[in-house]
């Protein structure tokens, strides 16, 4: 069993890669049906010792095949993609809940309510419009009159924010992205003592922004050592 239960599960995880990224949130009807399917064919794979395990494999990766092929079909196709995902349903147009659309998407008005208020939005009059996306999620437009003040709306230029660079990594420096910022580790090292700490093996983790600001969080063993100097 406990030889089983190692195969099936690098089995699973393969196929979850092979499927791609997607969170559980994501997931389309389609997507989630092959999801629990997988998983009840994996458990029976395993509690099952009778059963030889090549077959409880090649069900797994049937649907796999088929869950990659669809989303290839759906791809090149809309009908297929419609047929498989559905469509993004309006439930808040300007303001105004759309009472039928609400009723056809059997989507309660607390629901509605509930996830406006995840999106920060305390009054559906402040909507322009509120879409419930095929994954379930709700994408909310605010009213002009109600979004924030961006940069490009006080005519002000907006500087590049790149992603900072990741430096350290539980106390393992990346010497890769080292090089790439034309840096050491002589440098990093007198950086990582100016703020108070002996090493850094002592750094948690570490990135420089595309300003060259460096961020530092130590763990909480170096915090408990005694200030240096």
């Amino acid at each position: 069993m406990l030889y089983r239960t190692v195969v099936i599960y690098v089995a699973v995880l393969a196929a979850i890669r092979i499927m791609g990224k997607r969170e559980v949130g994501e997931l389309s009807a389609f997507d989630f049906v092959v999801a629990i399917m997988i998983a009840e064919l994996a458990a029976m794979s395993i509690e099952d010792l009778k059963l030889p395990l090549h077959e409880g494999l090649v069900p797994i990766f049937t649907l796999v095949f088929l869950e990659i092929l669809l989303s290839y079909i759906s791809l090149k196709s809309h009908m297929i993609r419609k047929l498989i995902d559905g469509t993004p349903s309006i439930v808040v147009a300007n303001g105004k809940i759309l009472e039928k659309e609400l009723r056809k998407q059997r989507y309660n008005l607390s629901d509605l309510l509930g996830q406006l208020r995840e999106k920060g939005v305390a009054n559906i009059a402040d909507v322009q419009y509120a879409v419930l996306e095929t994954s379930g999620e709700l994408s909310v437009m605010l009213k002009s009159n109600k979004r924030p003040v961006t940069l490009s709306d006080l005519g002000l230029p907006a500087p590049y924010e790149g992603l900072p660079t990741p430096l350290i990594f539980d106390g393992h420096i990346h010497y890769n992205n080292l090089r790439n910022l034309n840096l050491d580790e002589e440098w990093l090292t007198k950086e990582v003592k100016k703020a108070g700490l002996e090493s850094t093996k002592d750094v948690l983790y570490a990135s420089l922004d595309t300003d060259g600001n460096l961020y530092l969080s130590e763990k909480e063993k170096a915090k408990q050592k005694p200030a240096m100097g």
